[in-house]
């Protein structure tokens, strides 16, 4: 993208601050946030958000899922009563509201392993993971993807359709930030 991706603005809004803007909105305490090379750039994108704690993933080309596993980390030790996470990619900054509250609303409701939203058809982000399968996501090697863990047993994951297309609508080049709707 030229830049680093929290910090890139859509809608008025840094791509960071709309994903955080979603979470807190579903009332989820604590926010974690874990940013690798560009902490900096990610803290800056947050401004008046002091409800939000950064964390670094100090060795970030092990890959997303070793982001992932941080923040896992960082709860495991400070947030033990935390039933699961709802896990947002900062290049899915258009993900509404009302996706994140129907995602925490079916985890409070009918809390599957594993929930992730789904737009005509197709799986897309957040994916809500509860606790039980935390440590299986620990245990998969940097080189794979929670996706493995998600797809390893299709009975623990429950879909939950969205009219959203944030879901599925991923920003990777600045072409796809080009195209997308500003409003």
């Amino acid at each position: 993208m030229g830049a680093p991706k929290a910090a890139l603005r859509i809608g008025g809004a840094t791509f960071i601050a709309r994903v955080i803007d979603g979470l807190a909105a579903a009332r989820l305490d604590p926010i974690v946030v874990v940013a690798g090379a560009h902490r900096e750039a990610v803290t800056e994108a947050l401004p008046g958000r002091d409800h939000v704690r950064v964390i670094v993933n100090r060795a970030p080309e092990r890959g997303q899922l070793s982001s992932l596993k941080v923040g896992l980390e960082e709860l495991l030790m400070t947030a033990p009563n935390v039933a699961g996470v709802v896990v947002a990619l900062v290049d899915h900054a258009m993900v509404t509201r009302a996706t994140v509250a129907a995602l925490v609303h079916a985890a409070r409701e009918d809390p599957a392993p594993i929930i992730v939203p789904s737009y005509a058809g197709r799986r897309g982000h957040p994916i809500v993971f509860m606790r039980p399968v935390w440590a299986e996501l620990l245990a998969t090697p940097d080189s794979d993807s929670a996706r493995a863990v998600v797809r390893r047993d299709a009975t623990r994951v429950r879909e939950v359709p969205v009219d959203d297309l944030g879901v599925v609508r991923d920003f990777d080049t600045p072409e796809d930030l080009m195209v997308a709707p500003h409003g």
